[in-house]
């Protein structure tokens, strides 16, 4: 992403910022969206793309003032791209150590949205294999830590936090967290680590899901054919989960701490391209 960077003397995707919601700033919003777009089209993977462009100096100062009311802001997406535009900035300091915080590589390209206007899908998880287990060997290693109810043919989707939906070739599975494990640390209270620490470590022996190659991860809108399409076709298991909320995702960066891998789906996703910031200097 750097090279890109560097390469295109441009940043050509935003990074993707929520922040706890402010009447002022809706309202702000929702007078502006009565103008006509500059931009309005509907790309070929059916997402609709409005953008309006503010010129009148009074509302961007109004813009500015209902924004000093947010007190922080949270990357939802594009962790990558945030740190090739540091990297490069840093970079850029090195060969110029009389900058001065003003040349276009000090700043990031983003776009914000208030979390009321977010939802995060659900990130589920697809084990290649079961390390030799069968079914019922399966069942009764995590039966200890879970409350498990079969469903069948019907997809057993989470309802709520402390559930997971379990897909083996012989159908569905309701998979419940007992009471006792459930923990209110920021991090270790998140299904992703939950599913984490009582399944996928001690059970199929994934220790480090970023470069395990037996699991793979299947976000959003693929939903539940998906997952069993995999399983169907290769064997395994598949996890369907409860969706991480914007306010543990918050929690967890309000603690200082950081998300476990593969945590969050944000769909639709911003589109590259339509907003280019130039690198170059004048």
């Amino acid at each position: 992403r750097v090279r890109h960077v560097k390469g295109c003397m441009a940043q050509t995707g935003p990074i993707f910022l929520a922040y706890r919601a402010q009447e002022g700033i809706r309202a702000l919003e929702e007078e502006e969206k009565r103008q006509r777009p500059l931009y309005d089209f509907t790309a070929e993977d059916g997402v609709r793309h409005r953008i309006w462009r503010i010129r009148d100096p009074e509302r961007i100062e109004g813009i500015f003032e209902a924004f000093e009311k947010v007190k922080s802001l949270y990357i939802a997406d594009g962790h990558h791209r945030c740190a090739a535009a540091v990297s490069y900035a840093l970079s850029m300091r090195r060969q110029r150590p009389d900058f001065t915080g003003e040349e276009p590589w000090n700043f990031i390209l983003a776009v914000m949205f208030g979390a009321d206007e977010l939802s995060i899908l659900d990130y589920n998880r697809v084990v290649k294999d079961l390390k030799g287990m069968t079914d019922r060997q399966l069942l009764s290693r995590i039966a200890p830590c879970f409350e498990i109810d079969f469903t069948g043919e019907e997809e057993a989707r989470p309802k709520k936090k402390g559930e997971f939906g379990m897909y083996l070739r012989d159908g569905w599975y309701l998979l419940t967290i007992r009471e006792e494990l459930n923990s209110r640390d920021p991090v270790e209270g998140l299904d992703t680590a939950l599913l984490q620490k009582y399944v996928l470590g001690p059970v199929f022996g994934i220790r480090d899901p970023r470069t395990d190659g037996r699991i793979s991860f299947v976000g959003g809108l693929r939903g539940a054919a998906e997952l069993e399409s995999k399983v169907n076709r290769e064997g395994g298991a598949a996890f369907l989960m409860y969706p991480t909320s914007m306010e543990e995702l918050f929690a967890v960066a309000d603690a200082g701490r950081l998300m476990p891998p593969k945590s969050t789906w944000f769909e639709p996703k911003l589109r590259s391209g339509l907003l280019i910031y130039s690198l170059k200097e004048e």
